[in-house]
């Protein structure tokens, strides 16, 4: 039974990843990055909220705290379910094909343990990108002396939803192209504004370093 990666060291975890054993991988580092993207968000959000010289950003502050309080906690899961459902896409290439029904449920095993495979991530992606949406005005009224921190936030969410967005696409190219519909449809969508957000978060920082 593998250890959950929250209940890892640090150095374990970079180990685990280093090793050739498929799991963990891309998809379990993407959300770990998200939970460290949101925990800097929290830090940032505390550093205003305690501080009267930055009550301008109060409401920003406490509007986005519960949001990266929930995002932090999600991520540790979702690092789970991705190794946990990648594990499952590789049970079922094991499964029986000596008949043509044990083929034919092999088949259908491997392309839905995929689809699960490509789902997990996707919304690692989706979470990402709503960290992302409250990072600008973090920044523009935040804790300034914070600012740095929401610059490494953004760059870890960003990596995070680009990452993640990389497994869901590898696991739908392999898949029917009926299958996987709406992800197929939303992925773009959230790699592209993920891409305006990133860079409007960098600007915000560089301005009020």
């Amino acid at each position: 039974m593998k250890q959950p990666w929250m209940d890892m060291t640090v150095r374990d975890f970079q180990s685990a990843l280093a090793s050739s054993s498929p799991t963990h991988g891309g998809g379990t580092a993407a959300a770990v990055a998200l939970g460290q993207a949101a925990a800097l968000t929290i830090m940032v959000c505390d550093l205003t909220i305690s501080s009267e010289k930055w009550e301008s950003g109060w409401s920003e502050a406490e509007s986005t705290l519960p949001k990266a309080v929930r995002i932090m906690s999600k991520a540790g899961e979702l690092a789970d379910e991705d190794s946990d459902a990648f594990d499952q896409v590789m049970n079922s290439f094991k499964m029986a094909r000596e008949t043509d029904e044990e083929k034919a449920e092999r088949r259908e095993s491997i392309r839905n343990s995929t689809l699960m495979a490509a789902e997990v991530p996707m919304e690692t992606a989706r979470l990402g990108l709503e960290l992302l949406k409250c990072l600008p005005n973090l920044g523009k009224l935040g804790n300034q002396n914070a600012i740095s921190d929401v610059g490494v936030a953004g760059l870890l969410a960003s990596a995070a939803c680009k990452g993640a967005l990389f497994n869901v696409e590898i696991n739908l190219s392999s898949l029917p192209d009926e299958m996987g519909l709406s992800l197929r449809k939303e992925a773009p969508d959230i790699m592209e504004s993920c891409r305006v957000l990133s860079r409007q978060i960098m600007d915000i920082v560089k301005e009020n370093l």
